[in-house]
């Protein structure tokens, strides 16, 4: 007897159609997959086979065969688990096959018959809607993360024999009611922050915007706290982006299932030794790296010049692009990587140079050495360059009072109103760090005298055209936090005072 049961796969952060075709034949009892199975997916016959049994169901000694079509695309992961178990109760009668007609069906099943989690509900259960499913049978602990997409009926389950015992009944489990994603609470606050004007205006113009930002500065100056206390001035993520975000961590195995996806833009701080597929992708799946699962939100890279140049260099594309592509033999996967860099770094190997107290001994090879791991093309797709000092001791002693996130926050959400009204007509664009160059020049209301003196600096600092634009849209945004119109030359002149650092012989800023 022949049953079919409707499944999907994640590939990416989407999912595509499977059908798993289930034969239960006369002959020696045995057990065979096919379909571009993974090592993890033919581990289901032992999964299965105890699931079932200990839910009090049969598993009849017969010749299984397990088809997963379309044949030739590789699947991977544990949520073949359920549609098998269930292709092997209507092959051998014990489940009727108008019951699951219409349903897709996806979870990892546990020895005692329970269903567990998965990877990727999200990009399912949008796979199920695609498809018309009359409904999308999942485990119950995904439950939250699926009802974000409301137009898709669930029907979530937290062990075999109580689906079985739905289906049989002609009925499916209730849906959870849809959820109402929050800001989380307990953000670090900037009004911990002593003293830093210069690097806490250049963090507000980058969350204002989506622009990149690189601290210099000797240990201890507080640029991890600042990095730290960037998501508390950052927008709550909109539905789209909740979406994104909810979509890329569920792939990747990193989105909690005990509780509902929040509207905090994620945050991201790898170790200096992460590798090459830790930081941009790859792997078994493959899987997104650091700088997917920071899309929407923050990727900090403390310590950026001890990471291995050919690293750092490896970001280059995803910064301009939005995007990584992950190419293999047999297949091609894009995540989504539209994050704000901020990096954090010392002046040189001992963190002390060009302190008044002279306490650095590095000599000028091994500080260019040392700096020289930040390429110029990389240097150059990073807006904002800060050299931060050491604060003094008497001002830590001072109970002053300093701007909290929530000020700073009301500024930057009333900066990005103005972008999302200016970029309404260029899609895909949502703050200016994004705003193609050219039509910034012609519709950015650049002033004359901001003209001039932005093609004077370009001219005598050497600008490529890439730092051109970008101080552009540093200005642009400079303006749009003051709440003028047009991009006066006190906006470029503030833009350009956070490039003229910038060495484009490449390396960290003198």
């Amino acid at each position: 007897m022949l049953a079919a049961i409707r499944s999907a796969a994640v590939l990416g952060v989407d999912a595509f159609a499977v059908t798993v075709e289930v034969d239960a034949a006369a002959g020696l009892p045995g057990w065979t997959m096919v379909g571009l199975p993974s090592g993890s997916v033919k581990e289901a016959r032992e999964r299965v086979g105890a699931a079932l049994v200990n839910a009090g169901l049969q598993l009849p000694p017969r010749r299984w065969t397990i088809n997963l079509s379309p044949a030739d695309v590789r699947k991977d992961g544990t949520a073949f688990d359920l549609p098998v178990a269930l292709g092997t109760l209507v092959a051998s009668g014990q489940l009727e096959a108008d019951a699951v007609a219409g349903l897709l069906c996806v979870g990892e099943l546990g020895l005692d018959g329970g269903i567990r989690p998965i990877r990727g509900a999200l990009p399912l259960a949008r796979a199920a809607r695609d498809a018309g499913a009359r409904a999308l049978v999942l485990p119950a602990a995904n439950a939250h993360e699926a009802a974000l997409l409301r137009d898709v009926r669930l029907a979530p389950c937290d062990s075999l024999a109580s689906l079985v015992d739905h289906l049989r009944a002609g009925t499916l489990p209730s849906a959870p009611p849809a959820p109402t994603p929050e800001i989380a609470p307990d953000q670090a606050c900037f009004s911990e922050v002593v003293g830093q004007p210069l690097a806490k205006r250049a963090l507000e113009i980058a969350a204002a915007g989506g622009h990149n930002v690189l601290l210099i500065g000797p240990p201890g100056a507080g640029k991890t706290m600042l990095a730290r206390r960037l998501p508390s001035i950052l927008p709550p993520l909109d539905d789209d982006a909740l979406l994104e975000v909810v979509a890329v961590h569920s792939v990747g195995g990193i989105l909690p299932t005990d509780r509902v996806p929040t509207r905090t833009p994620p945050f991201r701080a790898p170790h200096h030794t992460i590798s090459l597929p830790g930081l941009i992708g790859g792997g078994p799946g493959p899987r997104p790296g650091e700088v997917s699962l920071a899309h929407r939100g923050v990727l900090f890279l403390d310590e950026l010049l001890e990471l291995p140049r050919y690293v750092l260099d490896a970001m280059r594309q995803p910064l301009e692009d939005a995007r990584v592509t992950i190419v293999r033999a047999a297949q091609s996967v894009a995540f989504p990587a539209r994050f704000l860099l901020v990096g954090a770094a010392n002046p040189c190997p001992c963190g002390h140079d060009g302190e008044p107290t002279g306490r650095c001994r590095c000599a000028a090879a091994e500080i260019a050495r040392y700096r020289s791991r930040l390429s110029g093309p990389l240097a150059d797709r990073i807006d904002l360059h800060v050299r931060i000092g050491a604060v003094a001791l008497a001002a830590l002693g001072q109970m002053a009072q300093e701007e909290p996130s929530a000020h700073i926050r009301a500024r930057v959400v009333a900066a990005r109103t103005r972008q999302r009204d200016r970029y309404a007509v260029l899609p895909g664009v949502r703050v200016n760090g994004e705003a193609p160059g050219r039509w910034l020049q012609q519709h950015g209301a650049l002033a004359a005298a901001a003209r001039s003196l932005l093609a004077e600096a370009a001219e005598r600092l050497r600008l490529s055209a890439r730092a051109f634009h970008r101080t552009l849209r540093v200005a642009r945004t400079v303006a749009d936090l003051e709440g003028e119109e047009r991009i006066e030359a006190s906006a470029i002149a503030e833009a350009l005072l956070f490039r003229g650092n910038d060495s484009q012989e490449g390396g960290a800023p003198r």
